[in-house]
């Protein structure tokens, strides 16, 4: 399979992102939802939780959705087209990026593909070449929710982009102290401190002009899973420059919490107070083990 041209100029997506932030937030495309968030903390691992100060937005547009959904017969894809306002950057010939319109992270950008894809569809070498090239000159967190179980709200094909650190007072990513443990058997590793099926590698910052490489750990590690390339089930990716993660999933929520591939990297969004409260009794940990696999 051909790995696609880059069309990425190196060294522009982070300016290309403040810039398109500042107008998009301007004209009103851009829907930030604000938070707040503190720290909880279950098996050394110290989760960042945010709690979400108004959901109304996200109600309104979703609404807007199901009314265009309802006219047109047809499910609204709000990739194809995406809104310009939100554009940043032509990655490939097959992905360009885009603004999260409901952001809780600054700086969130959606790596789609040009044409519809379906959310639950393997991922491919231009996948993972779009992905470096972002990976190249943004430094963060890249995952890929694959399909609705997962916690995928679109079923258009898109990885997703957030930047490190998630906030300024923490300075790795929440997960990282239990990726000095990590054993190996072959290709693949597991975390002693996750108590669910997983598979783990570390990945080369040198792999950054090509995809092939990573495509090949990807597969190691679906394997590892028991994940079967023909007829996959729900699982979530993790990756940075330096590391990939896979978690199988056996549902979306816990109680009325979703939980998304950011779960699995020790970030977990809970909607309000009772849902905070619900969070620290059961504990972060807990909770994924829940909606993974034991």
């Amino acid at each position: 399979m051909a790995q696609g041209k880059i069309l990425l100029k190196p060294g522009t997506l982070w300016t290309s992102v403040k810039e398109q932030t500042e107008h998009a937030l301007q004209c009103g495309a851009l829907l930030s939802i604000p938070t707040e968030f503190e720290f909880v903390e279950q098996d050394n691992v110290r989760f960042l939780v945010r709690i979400l100060s108004n959901l109304n937005r996200k109600k309104a547009a979703d609404e807007k959705q199901k009314k265009q959904s309802a006219t047109s017969g047809q499910e609204f894809n709000p990739f194809l087209p995406y809104e310009e306002d939100l554009f940043v950057a032509d990655i490939s010939d097959t992905h360009v990026c885009i603004l999260n319109k409901f952001n809780v992270v600054d700086y969130h950008l959606l790596i789609i593909t040009r044409d519809f894809e379906e959310q639950e569809s393997l991922l491919t070498l231009e996948d993972f070449t779009a992905m470096w090239a972002c990976l190249a000159d943004f430094d963060g967190l890249a995952f890929y929710n694959s399909g609705k179980t997962a916690g995928a709200s679109q079923r258009h094909k898109h990885l997703q982009l957030v930047p490190l650190p998630f906030a300024s007072s923490v300075p790795q990513i929440p997960i990282e102290p239990l990726l000095k443990a990590a054993r190996f058997q072959d290709l693949s590793a597991t975390l002693p401190g996750l108590p669910f099926i997983h598979a783990f590698a570390p990945l080369d910052p040198d792999w950054v002009q090509g995809g092939q490489a990573t495509l090949e750990v990807y597969r190691t590690l679906l394997d590892a899973v028991g994940l079967d390339a023909k007829q996959l089930g729900a699982y979530n990716l993790l990756a940075t420059r330096e590391w990939m993660l896979i978690v199988p999933r056996s549902q979306e929520h816990f109680h009325s919490i979703s939980v998304n591939s950011l779960g699995f990297a020790g970030a977990l969004l809970v909607r309000n107070a009772a849902e905070m409260e619900l969070l620290k009794a059961e504990g972060p940990m807990t909770i994924l083990k829940n909606v993974a696999i034991s």
